[in-house]
């Protein structure tokens, strides 16, 4: 054979694998509206700069008539790339070959760039459109996934990892998403569960569709699987090229520094009246974020799940800053099983990549019930505590309004190695509510009085003595446990001060094999 008809063959072999399943079966990939494994690289890297592994694997299964149906690439496309000229690493499973089902080599193309991200230290993402394991593989399909699975448990906290579910996402498949730090899935394509509407109509009688059970809303609201719902694939794709934006390569290294033509000494007058005089009136916390920020911009992570905790990644002068915020708007900015869950890992993520964090507090305390107490919000708020106490990255708090009872001591309290901690003058802080503590404090004295307009007059004068103690934040800082007591509208510059002297700090815990969070 002549150079000449080598080449072609080359050539040729590349326009076969490109095709995956052939032209009928990316057809029927459009017709769902759904892009193509090789599509959805292309939208997300930068043009020009993918270089593919593995083209000409095929799969070496000889049972059930495959060894008649052999793809080259074998159903998933694997190399690496850059987004915004930093290096990321890329899986994009291919439907039209197989349904995208995982096999031995399948398995094994994932795990080679996998484990290339990890030697170089750079982010990994995975996009999934898979039926699942390769039934006619049989063990040897479960033991690929179990090796993927493995290599993002020793990932966790090294490199980032960002998982998109664009088609079906069932079974053993649904875990390695789970294992990674983030999930995107966009409406009406994805789905991801355990067992399927036919498993569980045979099992329990329920009679539930795709999208009931899995869908992205779903995972995006109920049991908060996944952190962005995009609208359509091609969103989703620039979802995750944003978030990359404020993350950095690998543990090791700072998120990359923006230009910022914000002036850092822009005042917000409107922060001054934000809070409201009744305090038992809400605000919208987001409020307060977008007038802070750099040009306002803030990318909220998990925003249809526990709404009553903010949680977003942001950027003050440059710097990539992780926020988390009561949000008075729903539910009081109380904190419950689902909030501490969000918030926690949350915080867990920005401390294992040395994203700074600050926290915005409003927060009555936990939500109280037996739904919460049989639920385990003991444990579940432990992991928020725990996250703030064990993180190490520059921590600043501000205490915007209420800071109550164990909630206060929960939100980044100096007493869990909050570096700066600031109030407006408008918080409070205290064991409870004016109301709950009278209740408490002088019970005897109010039951031994039987004229209710007494009763009245006398709750009433013990409330605003009790207000007038701890509806303000001088007490805390007359013990330091606030470092000042700061001008709303000047909240934007005091920030950016406090990380601008917190950029070298260095903090240590205790050597450990690993620690025991409560889950």
């Amino acid at each position: 054979m002549s150079i000449e008809q080598k080449i072609k063959e080359l050539l040729d072999k590349r326009v076969e694998a490109k095709l995956g399943g052939g032209e009928k079966r990316i057809e029927n990939q459009h017709a769902k509206g759904k892009f193509t494994a090789r599509e959805r690289i292309e939208m997300l890297l930068d043009e020009g700069s993918f270089e593919e592994f593995d083209m000409f694997v095929t799969h070496r299964t000889r049972d059930f008539g495959l060894e008649d149906q052999l793809y080259l690439g074998d159903g998933v496309v694997t190399g690496h790339g850059t987004i915004d000229g930093r290096v990321v690493y890329v899986f994009s499973q291919d439907f039209t070959v197989f349904g995208g089902s995982l096999s031995e080599t399948f398995a094994q193309k994932i795990c080679k760039v996998m484990d290339q991200a990890m030697k170089v230290g750079a982010p990994l993402i995975g996009i999934n459109d898979s039926g699942g394991a390769r039934i006619q593989e049989g063990v040897q399909s479960l033991a690929g996934y179990a090796e993927i699975f493995e290599r993002n448990i020793l990932a966790s906290g090294v490199i980032p990892q960002i998982s998109a579910v664009f088609g079906p996402c069932a079974g053993g498949a649904v875990y390695s998403p789970a294992l990674t730090d983030f999930i995107v899935m966009s409406k009406e394509t994805s789905y991801m569960f355990v067992t399927g509407p036919k498993v569980v109509k045979t099992v329990t009688g329920e009679v539930v569709t795709d999208e009931e059970l899995g869908g992205a809303m779903i995972h995006g609201s109920k049991s908060g699987v996944t952190h962005f719902v995009s609208e359509n694939e091609e969103e989703g794709l620039m979802l995750i090229r944003k978030l990359l934006s404020y993350l950095p390569q690998n543990n090791l290294e700072e998120a990359p520094l923006s230009v910022c033509d914000d002036p850092i000494d822009r005042l917000e007058d409107s922060l001054n009246y934000i809070i409201p005089e009744n305090p038992n009136k809400p605000y919208d916390v987001k409020d307060v974020i977008h007038s802070i920020v750099d040009n306002s911009e803030f990318l909220e992570v998990q925003r249809h799940y526990a709404p009553n905790i903010v949680t977003g990644f942001t950027r003050f002068n440059g710097i990539s800053v992780g926020v988390v915020a009561n949000q008075p708007k729903y539910l009081a900015g109380v904190l419950d099983i689902n909030a501490s869950r969000k918030a926690a890992r949350f915080v867990r993520y920005c401390d294992a990549f040395n994203i700074p964090l600050l926290t915005l507090v409003d927060v009555p305390g936990f939500l109280p019930g037996t739904a919460q107490e049989y639920g385990g919000i003991i444990i579940h708020g432990a992991k928020l505590l725990f996250a703030y106490g064990e993180a190490t990255v520059p921590k600043v708090t501000i205490i915007l309004r209420k800071a109550y009872g164990g909630a206060y001591d929960v939100m980044s309290s100096k007493h869990l190695r909050g570096d700066i901690n600031y109030a407006w003058p408008t918080a409070e802080i205290a064991v409870m509510g004016p109301k709950g503590a009278i209740e408490i404090l002088h019970s005897k004295t109010i039951s031994k009085i039987t004229d209710p307009a007494e009763r009245e007059a006398f709750i009433s004068k013990a409330e605003e003595e009790y207000k007038d103690k701890f509806a303000n934040p001088y007490n805390a800082a007359k013990y330091g446990f606030i470092d000042d007591v700061i001008e709303p509208r000047n909240t934007r510059f005091r920030i950016i001060r406090a990380l601008q002297a917190l950029a070298t700090k260095k903090d240590v815990n205790p050597p450990k094999k690993h620690s025991n969070i409560p889950l």
